[in-house]
């Protein structure tokens, strides 16, 4: 058996909001959107989805209950970060992994990573 993955969908509150966000970080363009999803996606590439949850409550950092995260290469972590948090991205203070990789939270509080490119 093989399977194609299609699309990785994130649970959250506010998947318009979210999809903004994430459109702005990866430059991907929205490729669907309703009041309870919305889609990126870029050349055909794996879709990143989100989904409306009622009550959803957003996973803490550093929480072991966190079930995911996305890490994305950048060429200047620095100036990345100081992008990402004028978009609404947050910097937790607990930061495991030194010079190798910076933790952000997204604006519903998902945790992601920014690793340098080598």
């Amino acid at each position: 058996m093989t399977a194609v993955l299609s699309a990785v969908v994130i649970d959250c509150a506010d998947p318009a909001g979210l999809a903004g966000f994430y459109a702005k970080v990866t430059g991907w363009d929205i490729t669907s959107s309703d009041a309870d999803t919305a889609y990126l996606g870029k050349d055909g590439a794996i879709q990143l989805g989100f989904q409306r949850i009622a009550d959803y409550r957003s996973p803490g950092w550093p929480d072991d209950a966190k079930h995911f995260h996305l890490d994305f290469t950048v060429k200047d972590p620095a100036d990345t970060v100081g992008e990402l948090l004028s978009l609404g991205a947050a910097k937790p203070e607990f930061q495991p992994g030194g010079e190798d990789w910076t933790v952000l939270t997204d604006p519903e509080g998902h945790p992601f990573c920014l690793v340098p490119e080598n």
